[in-house]
Protein backbone atom coordinates (compact mmCIF):
# COMPACT_ATOMS: atom_id res chain seq x y z
CA UNK A 1 0.00 0.00 0.00
CA UNK A 2 1.46 3.20 -1.06
CA UNK A 3 1.65 6.06 1.80
CA UNK A 4 -0.68 8.49 0.27
CA UNK A 5 -3.60 5.94 0.23
CA UNK A 6 -2.54 4.43 3.76
CA UNK A 7 -3.12 8.34 4.80
CA UNK A 8 -6.06 8.89 3.01
CA UNK A 9 -7.76 5.17 4.64
CA UNK A 10 -6.62 7.04 8.41
CA UNK A 11 -7.89 10.39 7.40
CA UNK A 12 -11.13 8.96 5.99
CA UNK A 13 -11.46 7.16 9.47
CA UNK A 14 -11.09 3.36 8.59
CA UNK A 15 -9.67 1.39 10.61
CA UNK A 16 -5.76 0.84 9.48
CA UNK A 17 -4.63 -1.95 12.03
CA UNK A 18 -5.10 -4.55 9.25
CA UNK A 19 -2.53 -3.10 7.29
CA UNK A 20 -0.19 -2.68 10.36
CA UNK A 21 2.86 -5.40 10.96
CA UNK A 22 2.52 -4.83 14.83
CA UNK A 23 4.92 -7.86 15.35
CA UNK A 24 7.67 -5.71 15.15
CA UNK A 25 6.21 -2.64 17.62
CA UNK A 26 7.60 -1.46 20.56
CA UNK A 27 7.38 1.17 23.05
CA UNK A 28 10.63 3.86 23.16
CA UNK A 29 11.79 3.84 26.73
CA UNK A 30 9.30 1.21 27.78
CA UNK A 31 11.70 -1.97 27.19
CA UNK A 32 11.97 -4.18 31.21
CA UNK A 33 15.07 -4.93 32.27
CA UNK A 34 15.60 -7.41 35.22
CA UNK A 35 17.40 -6.09 38.05
CA UNK A 36 18.25 -7.50 41.56
CA UNK A 37 17.88 -5.25 44.81
CA UNK A 38 18.25 -6.96 48.04
CA UNK A 39 16.41 -5.17 50.87
CA UNK A 40 16.35 -5.80 54.91
CA UNK A 41 13.59 -7.87 55.78
CA UNK A 42 11.85 -5.24 57.89
CA UNK A 43 11.34 -3.19 54.28
CA UNK A 44 9.82 -6.07 52.52
CA UNK A 45 7.28 -7.03 55.10
CA UNK A 46 6.87 -3.05 54.84
CA UNK A 47 6.49 -4.07 51.09
CA UNK A 48 4.07 -6.79 51.66
CA UNK A 49 2.31 -5.48 54.02
CA UNK A 50 1.15 -2.05 51.79
CA UNK A 51 0.93 -4.31 48.86
CA UNK A 52 -1.61 -6.44 50.63
CA UNK A 53 -3.59 -3.24 51.24
CA UNK A 54 -3.92 -2.21 47.47
CA UNK A 55 -4.32 -5.40 46.28
CA UNK A 56 -1.43 -5.36 43.81
CA UNK A 57 1.91 -7.04 43.85
CA UNK A 58 4.70 -6.10 45.93
CA UNK A 59 6.62 -5.63 42.50
CA UNK A 60 3.89 -3.03 41.86
CA UNK A 61 4.33 -0.94 44.94
CA UNK A 62 8.47 -0.61 44.51
CA UNK A 63 7.89 0.28 40.79
CA UNK A 64 4.97 2.84 41.50
CA UNK A 65 7.26 4.87 44.33
CA UNK A 66 10.33 4.44 42.56
CA UNK A 67 8.31 6.10 39.46
CA UNK A 68 6.77 8.64 41.41
CA UNK A 69 9.82 9.87 42.88
CA UNK A 70 12.34 9.75 39.90
CA UNK A 71 9.24 12.08 38.33
CA UNK A 72 9.76 14.54 41.14
CA UNK A 73 13.55 15.11 40.36
CA UNK A 74 13.46 15.42 36.34
CA UNK A 75 10.77 17.99 37.55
Amino acid sequence: MKAEDFDKKFDDGQSIIDDLDLSRARRPEQEQKRVNVDFPIWMIQSLDKEARRLGVPRQSIIKMWLAERLEKIAS
